[in-house]
């Protein structure tokens, strides 16, 4: 089972500094259809206006993964951990009991993200925050980028039963990805138009997936793809 959910059904706001997408209900939006996909609480599309960003604020308990599309994100945290994480590049954060962050798009233009929150195996751990480049020229196929299953050693590491992966396609060209039985995935193609499975999402629409084993990604433009799999 695919569903098609187009970009232009999106819940969200526009704030002057951040035009935020969700896929999901989060904020002020809200759709009792759209609470979650497995585990999967939260996807935001943000495009964060040059100079400016989310002050500094709490989580605890929710594995929050940042994919940066375009442009660069500047994290600060009370941990004491610093970092640029640029286009390409993820980084996570595990809130645990409890961390307060601040992310900031200090670049001379706009930067764009995917924000994606996931509900953790398990609560009350301390909290960490990490980061690693993941260069999109060097991607063949869909590369795991964050992961909480066994034998994803290279990636980044959540404390979920999820990972992340993304692929990089040239018009034309297609990748497989294999999901276990009972798995969900949610994808979203960052930029250019795919077919998954035969049905056509455009830039930025998501696409939820159940009850299907292999999914079949052809790029129709050169296409920047981004997967969930899922408990």
């Amino acid at each position: 089972m695919l569903e098609l959910r187009p970009f232009s059904s999106l819940g969200g706001a526009h704030h002057g500094w951040l035009d935020a997408h969700h896929h999901f209900s989060f904020a002020e939006y809200h759709d009792p259809k759209r609470m979650n996909w497995g585990n999967l609480r939260v996807w935001n599309d943000d495009v964060i206006a040059s100079g400016t960003g989310f002050p500094k604020h709490p989580h605890r308990d929710m594995e929050i993964i940042t994919y940066v599309r375009e442009g660069a994100i500047t994290h600060e945290d009370n941990l004491g951990n610093k970092g640029r994480t640029e286009a390409g590049d993820v980084q996570v954060m595990s809130a645990g009991t409890g961390i307060a962050h601040s992310e900031y798009n200090l670049e001379a233009n706009e930067t764009r993200i995917f924000q994606i929150w996931i509900i953790p195996n398990e609560s009350g751990l301390a909290p960490s925050w990490g980061a690693k480049p993941f260069p999109k020229g060097q991607r063949e196929g869909f590369v795991t980028l964050a992961s909480g299953k066994a034998g994803d050693d290279q990636s980044l590491r959540i404390r979920a039963d999820a990972r992340l992966v993304a692929a990089n396609l040239k018009a034309g060209e297609s990748a497989e990805y294999r999901l276990d039985s009972g798995r969900r995935a949610y994808l979203v193609p960052a930029t250019g138009v795919i077919e998954v499975n035969g049905l056509r999402a455009q830039a930025r629409d998501g696409v939820a997936v159940a009850d299907e084993q292999v999914l079949r990604v052809t790029a129709i433009e050169d296409s920047e793809i981004v997967l969930v799999d899922l408990a």
